[in-house]
């Protein structure tokens, strides 16, 4: 999944950025409110990460222009302790859910983790099509119980698809939310993936649309 970093502390913004690209998120980041309005209203994202205290534009006035522009990503607010006014000022601005500092990394991708899948529609971090199982906590992938070795790549792919199962899903979609804005959107790289996917799942677990993408079908 793609994620939006918004944070102007240097070091906490890093460790974020950090902790999510080892989680296997794609991440994107901002360390002021101006930037983090423009990459949110201009790219796609699974969630957003969103300090209240940033300079040139705060984080309750991205939130609000956001939800204005009828930007529907999840967003989890960075919060002071001590400040309970923000957070409700958050809640009622369209956030999701709120995290405040200083926190422990496992708490953020546990919310992370759950606004995505929410947002996705799934109540567990456990996804089933047919015979194969993910679980997104553990990022493990099971066949009929056993284990199945995926890259992170394949593994980010094969997610997203589940998350979204039963909608056709386009390259193009694929693209924007499994790399970040640097990655070369006329690459092949998805049909490749899907491939390697294929040989190591059943065969019909991702479906070809012609022309519009791919699909796990609903159970």
């Amino acid at each position: 999944m793609r994620i939006l970093v918004v944070e102007d502390d240097e070091n906490l913004n890093r460790q974020l950025v950090t902790a999510l690209t080892d989680a296997g998120y794609v991440v994107d980041s901002a360390s002021d409110g101006e930037e983090g309005h423009f990459l949110g209203d201009t790219e796609p994202y699974d969630a957003v990460v969103l300090d209240i205290g940033l300079p040139q534009m705060d984080g309750i006035s991205v939130l609000e222009a956001w939800r204005r522009e009828g930007r529907a990503m999840p967003v989890l607010l960075l919060t002071a302790r001590d400040r309970w006014s923000d957070k409700v000022q958050g809640i009622d601005a369209g956030a999701d859910d709120y995290v405040a500092k200083p926190f422990h990394m496992e708490e953020v991708l546990a919310r992370l983790r759950a606004l995505v899948r929410r947002a996705a529609g799934h109540a567990s971090n456990e996804i089933t099509a047919g015979p194969v199982r993910l679980d997104v906590k553990a990022g493990r992938v099971t066949v009929d119980g056993q284990a199945i070795k995926l890259t992170s790549h394949e593994f980010r792919l094969l997610s997203y698809l589940m998350l979204h199962k039963g909608k056709v899903i386009s390259r193009t979609e694929l693209t924007e939310h499994l790399y970040d804005q640097d990655f070369d959107r006329d690459s092949n790289t998805i049909e490749v993936f899907v491939g390697r996917l294929r040989k190591k799942l059943p065969d019909d677990l991702i479906q070809t649309i012609r022309g519009l993408g791919y699909q796990i079908i609903a159970d």
